[in-house]
Protein backbone atom coordinates (compact mmCIF):
# COMPACT_ATOMS: atom_id res chain seq x y z
CA UNK A 1 0.00 0.00 0.00
CA UNK A 2 1.28 3.78 -0.68
CA UNK A 3 1.22 6.48 1.21
CA UNK A 4 0.61 10.16 -0.03
CA UNK A 5 2.07 11.97 2.44
CA UNK A 6 5.35 10.27 4.36
CA UNK A 7 5.44 13.30 6.15
CA UNK A 8 2.38 12.86 7.84
CA UNK A 9 2.22 9.49 8.14
CA UNK A 10 5.22 9.49 10.18
CA UNK A 11 4.15 12.76 11.98
CA UNK A 12 1.32 10.76 13.11
CA UNK A 13 3.03 7.16 13.91
CA UNK A 14 5.18 9.51 16.66
CA UNK A 15 2.09 11.37 17.74
CA UNK A 16 0.33 8.18 18.61
CA UNK A 17 3.33 6.37 19.99
CA UNK A 18 3.82 9.05 22.42
CA UNK A 19 -0.17 9.14 23.69
CA UNK A 20 0.26 5.34 24.07
CA UNK A 21 2.99 5.70 26.33
CA UNK A 22 5.57 3.60 23.96
CA UNK A 23 9.01 3.60 24.19
CA UNK A 24 9.43 2.88 20.54
CA UNK A 25 8.11 3.86 17.40
CA UNK A 26 9.33 2.56 13.59
CA UNK A 27 8.31 4.58 10.74
CA UNK A 28 9.08 3.95 7.06
CA UNK A 29 12.51 6.08 5.28
CA UNK A 30 12.56 8.78 3.07
CA UNK A 31 15.33 11.47 2.88
CA UNK A 32 12.61 13.81 4.36
CA UNK A 33 11.47 11.72 7.33
CA UNK A 34 15.31 11.07 8.21
CA UNK A 35 16.03 14.48 8.17
CA UNK A 36 12.86 15.24 10.44
CA UNK A 37 13.84 12.86 12.47
CA UNK A 38 16.96 13.73 12.76
CA UNK A 39 15.75 17.44 13.92
CA UNK A 40 14.14 15.76 16.60
CA UNK A 41 17.07 13.87 17.82
CA UNK A 42 19.44 17.39 17.96
CA UNK A 43 16.71 19.25 19.85
CA UNK A 44 16.06 16.37 22.58
CA UNK A 45 12.57 15.58 21.66
CA UNK A 46 13.39 12.10 21.11
CA UNK A 47 16.12 9.74 22.77
CA UNK A 48 17.77 8.34 19.62
CA UNK A 49 17.14 6.87 15.64
CA UNK A 50 18.51 4.27 14.13
CA UNK A 51 18.19 3.35 10.65
CA UNK A 52 17.33 -0.25 9.45
CA UNK A 53 18.31 -1.97 6.40
CA UNK A 54 15.80 -4.31 4.44
CA UNK A 55 16.15 -7.92 5.43
CA UNK A 56 14.07 -10.62 4.23
CA UNK A 57 15.12 -12.78 7.18
CA UNK A 58 13.68 -10.41 9.24
CA UNK A 59 10.80 -9.99 6.94
CA UNK A 60 11.86 -6.28 6.78
CA UNK A 61 11.39 -5.71 2.98
CA UNK A 62 11.45 -1.38 2.86
CA UNK A 63 14.10 0.48 4.55
CA UNK A 64 12.86 2.31 7.85
CA UNK A 65 13.77 4.89 10.86
CA UNK A 66 13.77 2.76 14.40
CA UNK A 67 13.16 5.91 17.02
CA UNK A 68 13.40 5.89 20.92
CA UNK A 69 11.01 8.20 22.45
CA UNK A 70 12.12 10.87 25.35
CA UNK A 71 9.72 10.79 28.88
CA UNK A 72 10.77 12.29 31.53
CA UNK A 73 11.65 10.90 34.99
CA UNK A 74 7.84 11.39 36.12
CA UNK A 75 6.49 9.78 32.64
CA UNK A 76 5.54 12.24 30.88
CA UNK A 77 6.63 12.78 27.63
CA UNK A 78 8.80 15.38 26.56
CA UNK A 79 6.85 15.88 22.95
CA UNK A 80 4.13 17.14 23.99
CA UNK A 81 2.72 17.75 20.24
CA UNK A 82 3.56 17.33 16.67
CA UNK A 83 1.61 18.70 13.66
CA UNK A 84 1.85 18.98 10.05
CA UNK A 85 1.69 22.28 8.37
CA UNK A 86 2.31 22.07 5.16
CA UNK A 87 0.99 19.20 3.01
CA UNK A 88 0.31 18.22 -0.49
CA UNK A 89 -2.75 19.74 -0.93
CA UNK A 90 -1.85 23.33 0.62
CA UNK A 91 1.93 24.04 0.71
CA UNK A 92 3.15 26.67 3.42
CA UNK A 93 5.89 28.43 2.24
CA UNK A 94 7.36 31.20 4.68
CA UNK A 95 10.25 33.67 3.61
CA UNK A 96 13.00 34.93 6.34
CA UNK A 97 11.26 37.23 7.76
CA UNK A 98 7.57 35.35 8.72
CA UNK A 99 8.66 32.46 10.13
CA UNK A 100 6.55 32.14 13.47
CA UNK A 101 7.65 31.32 16.56
CA UNK A 102 6.22 27.70 18.14
CA UNK A 103 4.88 28.63 21.61
CA UNK A 104 6.75 31.34 22.26
CA UNK A 105 9.92 30.02 21.02
CA UNK A 106 9.35 26.82 23.48
CA UNK A 107 8.57 24.71 20.28
CA UNK A 108 10.48 24.92 16.92
CA UNK A 109 8.96 25.25 13.49
CA UNK A 110 11.01 22.31 10.75
CA UNK A 111 11.48 23.78 7.45
CA UNK A 112 12.99 22.39 4.01
CA UNK A 113 15.30 25.07 2.87
CA UNK A 114 17.74 25.54 -0.25
CA UNK A 115 20.24 24.89 2.26
CA UNK A 116 18.87 21.62 3.90
CA UNK A 117 15.83 20.85 6.46
CA UNK A 118 16.52 23.09 9.54
CA UNK A 119 14.73 24.45 12.64
CA UNK A 120 13.06 28.20 12.47
CA UNK A 121 15.96 29.70 14.43
CA UNK A 122 19.04 27.98 12.08
CA UNK A 123 16.34 29.36 8.98
CA UNK A 124 16.28 32.85 10.58
CA UNK A 125 19.94 33.11 11.58
CA UNK A 126 21.12 32.05 7.46
CA UNK A 127 18.13 34.10 6.81
CA UNK A 128 16.46 31.54 4.05
CA UNK A 129 12.88 30.55 4.09
CA UNK A 130 10.81 27.35 2.55
CA UNK A 131 8.48 25.50 2.82
CA UNK A 132 6.93 25.18 6.50
CA UNK A 133 6.63 21.64 7.08
CA UNK A 134 6.04 21.14 10.76
CA UNK A 135 6.12 22.45 14.36
CA UNK A 136 6.64 20.65 17.11
CA UNK A 137 6.24 21.71 20.84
Amino acid sequence: MSVTDPIADAITKIRNAYRADHKTVTVFHSKINEAVVKILAEENFINSYELVDPDAAKKIYRKRIFINLRYTNTGEPVLLGIERVSRPGLRIYVNSKNIPSVYNNTGCAVLSTNKGVMVDRDARKHKVGGEYICKVW
